[in-house]
């Protein structure tokens, strides 16, 4: 394997350099003694040729097995695992691979790539970089397609999210009062009621609606888990003014999720709102839970039990005025409570439901 440096000097009985072949540059070894200053150079090219060494180690093995992997570059990967991506996180893969900050590593060998490169791309990136390249490297350490992490796991640098707030009822209302698309104002009204994720509200059938037991059932679109809600008065005044047959927001169902979600930034924006996304709506949602006793486990199955607006909600150390067990076991005998009934499986919840799961 040819040595990246060389011994160079400058004249006769000066000191010795190290020349590196590959970008021109010179650097001085400290000293005018030949023999020391060979033995510096050999300890230099000898850094840096194990690391190639064991590259060449890497692709024989790999190339045992895959083809492709002496050729294989992080656009590769990006197409790849959008492919096993669906509705809307597939969209965002595919914006996310659409990221400038990708340039930089877009057309390079995955092999060959080393950890200063990929901390170079993280630095000209985001947030969203941050997170999908790590995705993207531990896919391809998944995939087999490369031996060892580039970065170890504990060098990756810290994502730092931006803090996401509820929005709050005075916002809500600002924005109904305003609103003057009927479909639009339905539908942040259902959010408000509901907090279940966008893409689940606005892809919402009147078929969903169960009105002889008020409860609306769907399949969220993210897990595929059931959700069935029982409703109350405010929700039914929404619902009555909606579509009895086929889709509740007919227009909004076929706007993409990052779509709706810019408008509703720029109506926010257009009423001085700050800080708040359609996804504000399940964080008001949980809090508003939590601020009036409903048990976390009601949350969980109301908003998904990863949901982390559930989570963040019922985690912190708010002091909370809760009701008594013995009042809100009066309530629940007297009917005033819907109880969650045990369900030990989602085929028997999907049975309840007259569906069933694939």
């Amino acid at each position: 394997m040819k040595n990246r440096f060389r011994l160079y000097r400058r004249k006769k009985g000066g000191t010795f350099y190290a020349h590196d072949s590959e970008t021109g540059k010179q650097e001085s070894l400290g000293t005018k003694d030949r023999a020391e200053a060979t033995t510096l150079l050999n300890a230099r090219n000898e850094s840096f040729r194990q690391p190639q060494l064991n590259l060449h180690i890497a692709k024989a093995y790999l190339a045992g097995t895959d083809a492709g992997v002496s050729t294989r570059t992080w656009q590769d990967a990006m197409n790849a695992i959008i492919e096993t991506k669906d509705g809307s996180t597939k969209d965002r893969w595919v914006r996310a691979a659409k990221e400038k900050a990708l340039d930089t590593i877009r057309s390079r060998i995955i092999l060959e790539t080393q950890a200063e490169q990929l901390f170079a791309c993280l630095k000209a990136g985001t947030v969203s970089t941050n997170v999908h390249l790590r995705k993207l490297h531990n896919f391809c350490l998944a995939m087999n397609w490369l031996p060892w992490p580039i970065i170890p796991k504990r060098l990756w640098p810290e994502v730092r999210f931006q803090p996401k707030r509820a929005i709050t009822i005075e916002e809500h209302q600002l924005i109904i009062e305003r609103e003057k698309n009927p479909e639009r104002r339905n539908f942040y009204e259902l959010c408000w009621h509901l907090g279940g994720s966008q893409t689940d509200i606005a892809n919402l059938k009147a078929e969903d609606i169960d009105w002889p037991n008020r409860t609306i059932a769907y399949t969220r679109q993210k897990t595929g888990s059931l959700a069935m809600i029982h409703f109350g008065d405010d929700i039914e005044a929404v619902l009555r003014r909606l579509s009895v047959v086929g889709p509740l927001f007919p227009y909004l169902q076929t706007v993409r999720c990052g779509d709706r979600a810019t408008e509703f930034k720029q109506r926010c924006e257009g009423l001085g709102i700050k800080g708040v996304s359609l996804h504000s709506y399940r964080y008001a949602w949980a809090e508003r839970a939590k601020q009036c006793g409903y048990p976390e486990r009601f949350a969980q199955e109301a908003l998904g039990h990863n949901s982390k607006a559930v989570h963040r909600a019922y985690a912190r150390k708010a002091k909370v005025k809760l009701p008594s067990l013995e009042s809100y076991e009066k309530q629940a005998a007297e009917g005033q409570i819907i109880q969650l009934p045990p369900l030990t499986s989602e085929s028997d919840r999907a049975a309840r439901l007259g569906q069933t799961t694939g």
